[in-house]
């Protein structure tokens, strides 16, 4: 069993390397079947991994595998080594498993891509680097998967570079989550400074003896870090623009995994959280007002991609605002079911930008129910576990979780969770019901292929039925996720008020469809978008593009303008001229001719003797 657990990591290094290497000269067909081998390789690996551990002897506990120590100066040590208890075992089967079928239909989405090659280099690097991150036992080990999956975001977010908007898109992203990736870094270093360790058992041991002020800065510090890469507010502008880069990445990077690599680290370290209450009460703020601004800036996108991105953010904020109130399971929960009607719904949106000429506004697209039958059911699936539709859909649990447990600890975090699930209602249906109803506004093309119908019809089944393995008291005693992760987090609250927030929970998204169908049935005359003020403003992030634009993008370029010939500069400037100009006039020597080779050995010679002397 120890055996096989790096394998998880290696099955996709694996192939990123040989597709590396092989420089693109791999034909594309070859590269998807290397491709699917190696990522179905790793998910049957995790799979089985979680088969075994459950019933083994040590399920309640930990497996611990060191690889190889990686430093040891004065009293500090680390070590690359791979923990898997019940918390790194769902976020390896659900970056696996989900990542397997997100890697599948991007062989049929990319097959034409002349850099298909380059793609899944990357991508296969980036399901290591978050397998590396879930799986890490000690926080430097976290850290690099994290970088990891940062560069892996940033060269596929700008994959397609030629265009100019992709590669600043792709420059935004990198530079707004190196913000949180210092903030994070800085904290890594002060735990190991106040604890001395970083090994993740040893850290959360010590964090109750160690001063509180240093962990209250690390807790900070390391929740600045996760908001950035979740897409938090303020860190959060970079993430619709990310849209940028092919759908497939949109549904693996921007939905399902690295974006929530902040909630998986904060879970991670929610002993070392509860002793800062404060901070958990700074991370419940900031996921109740990124669920709400980003649910607003949902309702008024044109773009479909757009749409789901900031559904993201929404629903990222959900699980920050569980964090926060103290939900564990309830983060984790939503989390696993966002993976799958969040990729779901990516998949579902990359079929039909595919057929209808890459056109991603919806308002340009319209009654495509009936030629893409199977995109439709699969999308309307996703768009009803993304509303949280009662007892169809598996966002409705665990929603309702998250729910409750807010309302346990704050009712305006519940009141604002309810209004954030009541918008986001709206717009996915607003979005299902101007694509897929009224008249086509653009013709489909070709078909859709069996690659992509296995992962929609899977996935699609999932967002159904998944959410029953964890149900409130009220409906079934079925608390299977909750039961799984007890030896983690401890055993789930006693409920509280739960048949009256679960009515008025299950009510809330069906009046949202109901508005949404109002306003959005077909009609004679074709949708069109509103333009107001008001409707530029949200469309366009709420203004915090131009806002920072104002305060930090602009000031910098001044800066940088004005600074552009100090003395640093100048000094360098001077290096490299000394350089070019000593190279062309070493280059003078090079004349091909043996005789004058031969006579300025002899010279140096000369030179050398008289040196000597």
């Amino acid at each position: 069993m120890t055996a096989l657990l790096p394998l998880v990591i290696l099955c996709p290094l694996a192939v990123s390397i040989i597709l590396l290497l092989s420089r693109g000269a791999m034909p594309a067909r070859a590269t998807c079947g290397l491709v699917a081998l190696g990522m179905g390789l790793c998910a049957a690996i995790a799979v089985t991994e979680a088969v075994t551990f459950l019933t083994g002897p040590a399920s309640t506990g930990s497996l611990h595998v060191v690889l190889w120590n990686w430093m040891h100066v004065g009293g500090f040590g680390a070590q690359f080594a791979l923990t898997l208890d019940r918390l790194s075992l769902v976020m390896m089967l659900v970056v696996s498993v989900v990542g397997f079928l997100i890697l599948l239909y991007a062989c049929a989405y990319m097959i034409d891509d002349p850099d298909i090659a380059r793609f899944f280099t990357y991508m296969t690097l980036f399901v290591a680097s978050m397998e590396l991150l879930v799986l890490s036992s000690d926080l430097l080990g976290v850290y690099v998967g994290w970088e990891g999956v940062g560069v892996c975001s940033y060269l596929l977010v700008g994959f397609w570079y030629h265009e100019r908007p992709n590669a600043l898109a792709a420059r935004k992203a990198f530079v707004v989550t190196r913000i949180g990736d210092a903030l994070f870094l800085v904290g890594l270093l002060l735990l190991a400074a106040g604890v001395g360790r970083l090994d993740i058992g040893s850290v959360l041991a010590i964090a109750p003896m160690a001063p509180r002020p240093a962990i209250a800065l690390g807790c900070f510090l390391i929740l600045g870090g996760a908001a950035a890469k979740s897409a938090m507010v303020p860190l959060q502008t970079w993430l619709p623009d990310a849209m940028a880069g092919p759908t497939p990445v949109s549904a693996l990077i921007h939905a399902a995994t690295m974006v929530t690599a902040g909630v998986y680290l904060i879970a991670r370290l929610h002993a070392m959280f509860l002793l800062v209450p404060g901070i958990m009460f700074l991370c419940a703020v900031i996921g109740f007002i990124t669920l709400l601004l980003a649910a607003g800036a949902a309702m008024v996108q044109t773009d479909i991609k757009r749409v789901l991105a900031y559904s993201t953010m929404s629903q990222l904020g959900y699980m920050y605002l569980a964090l926060g109130c103290g939900a564990w399971q309830a983060a984790i929960f939503h989390l696993v079911t966002h993976a799958i009607f969040k990729a779901l719904l990516f998949m579902g949106a990359g079929s039909i930008i595919l057929r209808v000429h890459h056109e991603q506004d919806i308002f340009r697209m319209g009654g495509l129910r009936k030629s893409m039958p199977v995109v439709f059911y699969a999308f309307l699936a996703g768009a009803a576990a993304l509303a949280g539709l009662p007892l169809i859909s598996a966002g409705y649990f665990s929603k309702e979780m998250i729910l409750t447990s807010a309302y346990n600890v704050a009712p305006l975090f519940w009141l604002g969770g309810v209004f954030g699930a009541f918008l986001t209602s709206i717009y996915i249906f607003r979005c299902v019901f101007i694509t897929f109803w009224g008249h086509e506004r653009t013709h489909p093309h070709g078909r859709t292929t069996m690659v992509e119908f296995v992962p929609l019809v899977i996935l699609a089944v999932l967002a159904i039925v998944a959410g029953w393995i964890q149900t409130p008291e009220v409906i079934a005693p079925m608390h299977l996720f909750s039961t799984l992760l007890a030896p983690v987090f401890g055993p789930l609250p006693e409920e509280h008020g739960g048949g009256m927030l679960l009515l008025i929970g299950s009510i809330v998204p069906i009046v949202g469809v109901s508005i949404a169908w109002a306003l959005y049935k077909p009609r004679h005359k074709a949708p069109v978008p509103l333009e107001t003020p008001w409707t530029r403003t949200l469309r366009a992030d709420w203004g915090f593009d131009a806002l920072y634009d104002v305060l930090f993008v602009k000031p910098y370029f001044a800066l940088a303008r004005l600074n552009r010939g100090d003395a640093v500069i100048g000094f360098f400037g001077a290096v490299a001229w000394v350089t070019r100009t000593g190279g062309a006039m070493f280059a003078h020597m090079q004349s091909g001719q043996v005789r004058r080779y031969a006579g300025w050995i002899a010279a140096g010679t000369v030179l050398a003797l008289c040196l000597a002397v």
